[in-house]
């Protein structure tokens, strides 16, 4: 087999895998990223006292205030992750978490640009060309809900 004949064949089994695939991965994977530092910021259902400190003496996020600023992330990293691991809203939850994204490497982290370009590619992929099959959004836009039918 030639170099060529291998290469092809190689990009013709990689394409053969289906968007919805690629598409759950990227959701997982930065769902993952975020609701794991939402559960740095808690213990159990309440903000942890060393998180409003963290907003108040490290992050200093721009007009925000501490306390806003703490409840705002923890919460949006939290609802939108489960929002993008089902499927549920999955355009607007990751534009919350690329504008996330985009804060915290402007304002709080300059030097995680490695980190942070990787979760804006998967961000935008999913902005881009949406949650993909296997999503409850892909059922809600299918099937047309009445709710949808009606507005027409």
């Amino acid at each position: 087999m030639s170099p060529i004949c291998f290469l092809e064949h190689g990009r013709g089994l990689a394409e053969r895998i289906p968007y919805s695939v690629v598409a759950l991965v990227s959701r997982l994977a930065v769902a993952s990223v975020f609701w794991r530092s939402g559960q740095t910021k808690v213990m159990g259902f309440s903000i942890r006292e060393e998180t409003f400190a963290l907003f108040r003496d490290v992050y200093k996020v721009p007009l925000l205030p501490p306390d806003v600023a703490a409840y705002v992330s923890t919460i949006s990293e939290h609802v939108f992750s489960v929002l993008l691991v089902i499927g549920l809203a999955s355009r607007l939850s990751a534009i919350g978490l690329l504008f996330m994204t985009a804060v915290i490497e402007l304002f709080i982290f300059p030097d995680g640009w490695p980190e942070h370009i990787l979760w804006t590619g998967l961000l935008l992929q999913i902005i881009a060309r949406g949650p993909g099959a296997i999503s409850l959004d892909h059922l809600i836009w299918r099937r047309e809900l009445p709710l949808l039918a009606f507005a027409k």
